[in-house]
């Protein structure tokens, strides 16, 4: 297999761990381990305790498999694949999916595997482009205008990175019938579910929606568990279901014991895990809006609708990429340019689930203060 380079995590190996803050992560603040045994059931302690450091089953551990299943509405235990992350379910997925002669659509700007790792794998891929003008809204008129005989697969992040996008019901309800109709899978990587800041927002599952329908999820953002590594595949086509399972045999075979353990005490938690991310989320949104409102004369800021990203525009006459190196060198603190996600322009990545957002904004406010007068 060839692939381009990762752009976003080459960038985040170079600096994610040499600077003060990051201004664009876009996980939420990690859970502390004493913190989360603490919410850990009496059966999950247990586990804990006289965990044994073996092999696991490949199709992930049979209590975890069945806590994520209650996620979803239609899906079973069986129904569900547990990955090591979200990318080997993705590199899995796309990879079982799609091959020579088919045709991919996927939303853009975007995490960069959900398109490469589908042309490596011999696809042609059409980029579905939000445009900011739209205020980043999926245009599912448009998108649907792009399905052909070849197409396999249609790939939609929501809530969506960079840009904070989040369909309506009936646009969600509108791709799905028409992802149904034309006998296409539909991949929703649905890795910041949960993180709505209306709960009425919350979409029905991308697996909840038809048997072709397919979702992606991960410990790392909304349960704030990212060292875990611990991500899943829920879909009713059992069969597909199996091919990636096999496939999986040549990537990592199965997860960590003691990370599966923990995703469990985490998911048994989940309303406590969930609401104290919603509560990072909504306390650094008040400080963005006040950041922004003061600042329109040289930020553009499509307020987001979930999740714990934005996708803001630097209006100076300065490059992104120069503003973001000299944010470093002054104050330490990251942004993530939006040509890392090939996206032309000056937008940049901001990430508002980490609990140092407030020293960080402070930071990147006298820098602009400073540097744009």
């Amino acid at each position: 297999m060839r692939i381009a380079d990762f752009a976003l995590e080459r960038y985040f190996a170079r600096w994610e761990f040499a600077v003060r803050h990051l201004l664009c992560a876009s996980d939420v603040e990690g859970i502390a381990m004493a913190e989360l045994l603490e919410l850990a059931d009496d059966e999950t302690r247990a586990l804990w305790d006289g965990l044994r450091l073996g092999y696991t089953e490949s199709t992930g551990h049979p209590l975890l498999r069945a806590e994520l299943a209650r996620l979803y509405d239609s899906i079973g235990p069986d129904d569900v694949l547990v990955f090591s992350g979200a990318e080997e379910a993705i590199f899995c997925t796309l990879n079982v999916l799609l091959g020579p002669g088919d045709h991919a659509i996927v939303t853009w700007p975007g995490y960069q595997s959900l398109y490469e790792v589908a042309r490596a794998a011999g696809a042609r891929v059409a980029l579905h482009a939000l445009r900011e003008e739209d205020g980043w809204t999926l245009d599912v008129a448009r998108l649907c205008q792009a399905i052909r005989p070849e197409t396999r697969l249609v790939v939609v992040n929501a809530p969506h990175n960079p840009t904070g996008m989040l369909p309506t019901h009936a646009e969600w309800q509108a791709l799905v019938a028409a992802c149904a109709e034309a006998g296409v899978h539909l991949l929703a990587d649905e890795v910041y579910r949960f993180l709505e800041f209306d709960l009425a927002d919350r979409l029905p599952t991308g697996a909840d929606g038809f048997e072709r329908g397919l979702s992606i999820g991960v410990m790392s953002k909304s349960f704030a568990l990212a060292g875990l590594r611990i991500g899943w595949l829920a879909t009713r086509d059992r069969a597909l279901l199996e091919r990636i399972a096999a496939f999986k045999d040549y990537t990592t075979i199965c997860a960590s014991a003691p990370s599966e353990i923990l995703a469990l005490a985490g998911l048994r938690a989940r309303e406590r895990v969930l609401a104290r991310s919603r509560s990072i989320v909504a306390a650094n949104l008040v400080h963005l809006d006040h950041f922004f409102a003061a600042r329109s004369d040289a930020f553009s800021w499509v307020r987001p609708r979930a999740g714990s990203v934005g996708f803001p525009r630097l209006l100076a006459d300065v490059p992104i990429e120069r503003f973001a190196a000299d944010l470093i060198e002054a104050e330490g603190v990251l942004l993530l340019p939006g040509s890392l996600f090939g996206f032309a322009g000056n937008h940049f990545r901001l990430g508002f689930g980490r609990t140092d957002l407030p020293e960080a904004l402070g930071r990147l406010e006298a820098f602009a203060d400073h540097r744009l007068q």
